[in-house]
């Protein structure tokens, strides 16, 4: 297993290398995306006047979403490890109550603003290099009663989908990253639920839940685009941007083939996603901690 520091440092350049891709596709992000986090706000429930912090959050559209249900007395603010996506998540939204940070929350004591009323992530959590502290530094930055509501893929079985688009690219393509071995950061490493709140309960949450949640991503009927927006958002999306655009194109045909399956009588394409839901309250201190 590779130590915590080597899985930081190759996150760290994982999502700086990404990053031009995510930006590139953010609206679509925004709108084909919102499924696989709608589950978390509806948990939340944010209220106006609430303080809340979105974890992971990119080119910055759940954050935007959150501030808007919290005003216009409340405030939102966004984290994110890649610097340029928190830049763009600033030239696309701003506002009273929202801002944007650049950082690593598994190395942050708290997050600047806490401490909050709750906490979302979407599709963050098991990017994790070290869970229990990125978790351990949510749940400080949280208010004691503060929730925290994330959504996580399942396993590949239920996210077909998912490596289609890569496994479809890789032969027309240099070198890709190291695909994630076990607990290691990716798509798949909160699939255990047993483990997942194993990781929440070590970070000090209470009242730990995992229940799964099934939804449909749906994508327009536009096979070149949706194979470029899965390529680009990829780990195969670094080497897509550097390559020719013959192989590029050759790239795009090949997830395409892999794709066509998820477009049924060549309608729009469904994607199946599999998540986990995972909800969490920060504690109350104990009575005698109140004296």
């Amino acid at each position: 297993m590779t130590d915590v520091a080597a899985l930081r440092a190759r996150n760290a350049v994982f999502w700086a290398q990404a990053a031009p891709g995510w930006i590139t596709y953010a609206d679509w992000q925004d709108e084909l995306g919102r499924p696989l986090g709608a589950a978390a706000l509806d948990w939340l429930r944010p209220q106006p006047g609430d303080r809340v912090l979105d974890v992971g959050c990119g080119c910055g559209g759940a954050t935007a979403e959150l501030a808007r249900a919290v005003a216009p007395s409340g405030s939102a603010v966004g984290l994110d490890i890649a610097a340029a996506m928190v830049a763009a998540a600033q030239a696309r939204f701003a506002g009273p109550g929202l801002r944007f940070l650049t950082g690593d929350i598994e190395t942050l004591d708290r997050v600047s603003g806490a401490p909050f009323d709750a906490v979302h992530s979407r599709m963050a959590l098991m990017l994790f290099a070290d869970p229990v502290a990125g978790l351990t530094t949510i749940r400080r930055s949280l208010r004691a009663g503060g929730r925290l509501a994330a959504t996580v893929f399942r396993d590949g079985g239920v996210n077909p989908w998912l490596p289609a688009a890569m496994l479809g690219a890789a032969p027309f393509l240099g070198a890709l990253p190291p695909l994630p071995i076990g607990d290691e950061p990716g798509p798949f490493a909160f699939a255990d639920p047993v483990r997942v709140s194993r990781l929440l309960t070590a970070a000090g949450f209470s009242d730990v839940a995992v229940v799964a949640q099934d939804v449909t991503l749906q994508a327009p009927n536009d096979p070149e685009a949706v194979a470029a927006w899965l390529i680009e958002i990829g780990p195969a999306g670094a080497a897509y941007r550097a390559a020719h655009p013959s192989a590029q194109k050759s790239a795009r045909a090949g997830a395409v083939r892999l794709l066509e399956r998820f477009r049924p009588a060549g309608t729009d394409y469904r994607l199946p996603a599999g998540c986990w839901l995972i909800t969490a309250t920060s504690p109350e201190p104990a009575p005698e901690d109140r004296i």
